[in-house]
């Protein structure tokens, strides 16, 4: 873990975010007093396409026009 003042932390923001991608952290400070970490982000997942398949059924009528007495409320 790295310490660093607020004026550091604001000049080196990229290179202290390729340090924490690479796993360390990093702790803020102002006035010597700790006020934030950057830590990286550990549950990154990865995306299955389709996972979610047969999950929901979008209704023949899906796109149809809605009933008039429906239609009026919206209207009014």
């Amino acid at each position: 873990m790295i310490t660093v003042g607020v004026h550091e932390a604001k000049t080196n923001l990229s290179r202290l975010l390729r340090r924490v991608a690479s796993g360390e952290d990093v702790v803020i400070t102002r006035s010597g007093v700790p006020v934030a970490r950057i830590s990286a982000i550990s549950d990154r997942r990865e995306r299955v396409f389709g996972q979610d398949r047969g999950l929901l059924a979008v209704p023949d009528d899906f796109d149809a026009p809605l009933p008039e007495d429906l239609l009026a409320e919206f209207e009014s």
